[in-house]
């Protein structure tokens, strides 16, 4: 997670809802301006202060059930079936914090701040500047193999052409079975958004990193203790294990089937918003249900072309950014779930096996 990485978050991120505005006035692509307009005509940038105000008190309440069965529930092994609810509460306060980042619940920047700082620092135990700045590059480069951080942090691979960069031997070995050990290794991802934010706060690379470390502490110490105080220690050790593995689990199962194993981008290509939006998503069918567990991100071509719109609004906005790329020539992809999770791993393979016939 060193060298390139830090390297890319060194500097300020672009802001994708900026981008997203800018794109839709400039009529340097006439096509991008006239989707806007009729998504801006429709309502569907509009608010929708009511849908999180219901959201953020059913996830407050549902972490509130969970803390209080785990005291009920005392120092038993049975906590380690509990765990795994807890971490389901964690990924959707998560989802409402990606979408407080985006400035879907107000454009006030104070009171975003509030509520990021309250949602990613407090209740989760992350960085919420950190992981504005980390996001917002994904954004503006989705799947540039050198600047978008989400294909820069990773130790696989998504093109063959990565490979004949210098790395360790360890890096090469988890090339080689990246099709195989991807998700398990996503696992680790709730642990590693802690230590990289802790790092972050720690080098006075966020905004506030007092305010940040302050409610990022108080978050740690108030998990370690509740679960230390309720437990034995082997019993607390277990808990977090699986906690965090089934955290960064569930997590890494709703953002990589958005794009792992769409078409990778470089320098050599310029596209326009529109394109790089579209042509690098993909999008899951599965009803209301995925709606629900995947925060909306499933409508991941509109969520990149519209950063801002409500979260709700996404499934409203799909057959109106749908007509708008048959028109202008651009592959809407969409596809099940588990056909997006089968694309994923096939790629992964495909990557590995280019990259092991060029060593």
């Amino acid at each position: 997670m060193a060298g390139n990485y830090e390297q890319l978050l060194a500097s300020p991120a672009a802001d994708p809802v900026a981008e997203s505005e800018r794109s839709g006035s400039v009529a340097t692509d006439p096509r991008f301006p006239l989707l806007r307009s009729d998504i801006r005509d429709a309502g569907l940038l509009d608010s929708r202060r009511r849908h999180y105000l219901i959201k953020i008190s059913v996830n407050l309440a549902l972490l509130t059930a969970c803390w209080t069965a785990f005291a009920a529930l005392g120092p038993s092994w049975w906590q380690l079936a509990l765990a795994p609810a807890l971490a389901f509460c964690f990924v959707q306060i998560g989802l409402v914090g990606h979408d407080i980042g985006h400035r879907q619940l107000t454009r006030d920047r104070r009171t975003m701040d509030v509520l990021g700082y309250l949602h990613w620092n407090l209740l989760l135990g992350a960085s919420f500047d950190w992981w504005v700045n980390h996001h917002d590059r994904h954004h503006s480069e989705p799947n540039h193999l050198d600047r978008d951080p989400d294909i820069v942090r990773r130790k696989a691979i998504f093109a063959a052409e990565q490979a004949a960069r210098p790395m360790s031997a360890a890096r090469r070995v988890i090339i080689r079975y990246q099709d195989k050990i991807f998700f398990p290794m996503a696992a680790l991802e709730s642990l590693g958004l802690r230590v990289l934010s802790i790092r972050a706060i720690a080098s006075g690379s966020v905004r506030r990193p007092w305010t940040e470390g302050a409610l990022l502490g108080l978050h740690l110490a108030g998990y370690l203790t509740a679960v230390f105080l309720v437990l034995r220690p082997g019993q607390a050790v277990a808990f977090i294990v699986v906690h965090h593995l089934v955290t960064g689990l569930y997590s890494g199962s709703i953002f990589a089937p958005n794009h792992k194993g769409m078409p990778v981008r470089s320098d050599a290509e310029r596209l326009d918003w529109m394109t790089r939006q579209v042509v690098t998503a993909r999008n899951i069918r599965g009803g209301r249900i995925v709606d629900y567990l995947y925060g909306g991100l499933n409508y991941q071509i509109e969520h990149h072309l519209f950063p801002s719109m409500p979260q709700p609004n996404l499934r409203l906005a799909r057959p109106v950014v749908r007509a708008h790329c048959r028109a202008a020539g651009l592959d809407y992809y969409e596809t099940s779930v588990v056909r997006a999770y089968a694309e994923i791993r096939t790629h992964l393979w495909r990557v590995s096996r280019q990259a092991r016939a060029r060593d």
